[in-house]
Formats: structure tokens, sequence, C-alpha cells
């Protein structure tokens, strides 16, 4: 696919970038399970008060036809045509410590020429460590806490936090790609992969966002406030919990869940027994849990919505 024009565009009037700061790296597309990354995109363009530094062209790497842009339609005329974004900007966090944020899309085309652009900006910005999260949806509870799988080059960040290291082969993001090169540049980097509940996945999960910011924050040192967060994620589960608890068939299929979660947790189940650790074969599938959940579930918005684009 070539591209049209630049690949991106450097904002004029930008602020002036501190060295050795850390790069967080928010891209959704593939794969994101609970809405887990768009939710981080809103959460940052809201709260954290970015300023561009670069913008991607959406010419050059987006699938239009894939993934359309909003626009409204009032009436009897077009009133806003919204384009998603792919910026690199400065921000900061609760207690005023500046960091980088790669917010938006994943991009579609040039993957190469894209990741060869986000190191030379490590570089140009002396970045002192790369983090990127995404998140995939296993066959895991609801009612035990969320786990994580962790890469990169920080093994204290490994032992702490990766309740799962299995070892496959995966269809890849470009946030893998992206994690590789700047591990083989030397940059200290982590990837955190969030495991969320596969009856959940289609759904916006806030406990996953905040959970995926408590991990950012582990490996860089910055703080953020997730009041709001974990009081959506409250009403969130109360709601869930009031879907199951009517329904006895999905109570004992979440009690399923539960035996081979806190088995694989105490180590009663082995990688070796469980094909790294979930065995899927006597579980519910997402389909059999969400039609149970429908009536709350079809209520909220899922996919990349127009903020998190």
């Amino acid at each position: 696919m070539p591209a049209f024009g630049p690949l991106y565009t450097r904002v004029a009037n930008s602020p002036v970038v501190p060295g050795r700061l850390p790069l967080v790296v928010l891209m959704t597309g593939f794969t994101d399970a609970g809405g887990t990354v768009a939710g981080l995109v809103d959460f940052a363009r809201d709260e954290l008060d970015p300023h561009p530094l670069v913008t991607f062209s959406n010419d050059s790497l987006l699938d239009y036809r894939a993934r359309r842009p909003v626009i409204t339609f009032d009436q009897d005329h077009l009133t806003e045509y919204r384009p998603p974004r792919l910026e690199l900007s400065l921000a900061h966090d609760a207690l005023g410590q500046p960091f980088l944020v790669l917010s938006g899309y994943e991009p579609d085309f040039g993957w190469d020429a894209f990741v060869d652009a986000v190191g030379d900006f490590v570089d140009d910005f002396d970045i002192a460590s790369v983090t990127w999260v995404h998140a995939i949806p296993m066959p895991v509870p609801h009612t035990r806490s969320l786990g994580a799988t962790v890469s990169g080059t920080r093994g204290d960040l490994v032992e702490e936090h990766s309740v799962w290291r299995p070892q496959t082969q995966a269809p890849a993001t470009i946030g893998h790609l992206l994690e590789l090169r700047m591990i083989e540049a030397g940059h200290p980097t982590t990837g955190f992969v969030l495991l969320v509940p596969h009856y959940l996945s289609d759904t916006e999960f806030p406990g996953a966002s905040a959970l995926a910011l408590e991990k950012i924050m582990a490996a860089t040192g910055l703080v953020f406030d997730l009041a709001d967060l974990r009081e959506e994620n409250e009403t969130y589960i109360q709601k869930v919990e009031e879907q199951i608890s009517g329904n006895e068939e999905l109570r004992q299929m979440i009690h399923r869940l539960e035996e081979r979660h806190d088995a694989f947790m105490a180590g009663e189940l082995s990688d070796e027994h469980t094909d790294g650790g979930i065995d899927e074969s006597s579980l519910p599938s997402a389909d059999e849990l969400a039609a149970e959940l429908e009536r709350y579930l079809a209520s909220r918005p899922t996919g990349d919505d127009d903020k998190s684009s």
C-alpha cells in the first residue's frame, strides 16, 4: 500500500520535551478485549491534557474501509467529520510528572516505516523506557483478580506481575513489533498483556483499563487517579452479577471457571496439562455466557469508538 504524502507531521509550536521521559504506547486494533486500550486512550485524552508533538498520516496508515471514520448527519445535512487520530503527545500524570504517550489506532499499513519512525522519536527525545499494553480474551472468571502476561527487558516486572507464561505463536500486533525492535535497539521495554474474561471481551470493562494503568504505573513510576474508573467498574460488576444471579446454569459455568483458575494459580494445574495454563475443553464458550448477559451487555458500546480510534 503506497503512502500518500509524509508518514507524519511535527506539530508547530509544540512544547519543549525534557529528556529521559518514559514513553507509554496505547494503540487499539486487532485485540482489545474489554475495550481496555480504548478506555486508556479516552483516559489519556480526557484526563492528562496531552499536547501533540507529532500527528501520523491516516492516508498512509489507515484502511478506511475496514475502520470507517464517523460522520454526523443532522436531519438534512452533514455537520461533523471525525477522522481517527494517532498522535505522539506530551502529557502529565496526577503529580504533574511529564511523559510521552503514543495513542490512537493500530496502523493497518506501513508497519516497518511506522516502527522506524517511532524508533527515531525514541532516540530524538532520549526516551528512558517504553511501556505498552494490550488485552486478550481468556477463559477466566470475572470473580477473580485479572491477571497479565509480561514481556520485555524488566525481569523484576515479569517476576511480580506475570501470572501466565506460555510458549506459543500468536497473530502479531504492531505493539509486538515495536517491542521487538526497541529491545533490539537496547531500549528498556515492557509489554503487558491483560487476560480479560472472554465472555466480557466485547464490552467496555472499566476494571481492565484500571488494571492496565496500574501496570503502567509499576513500570514507569507515573501516578494516575483511578477513582472514577474503579467506581465505574463497581457499577459494571454489580450489573453483571445481577444477570448471573438469576441463572443457575450460568452460576455453574462461572464456578467451573473459578475452580480451574484457582487450581492453576495454586500450581495444581501445570502448563503441560493445560496447554499453557488454560484448558478450554470443559469451559463455557463466550457465546454461551454472553447470550445470558445480552440484556445488559448490549446496552454498552463495543469496539473502537471515535475518541479512541
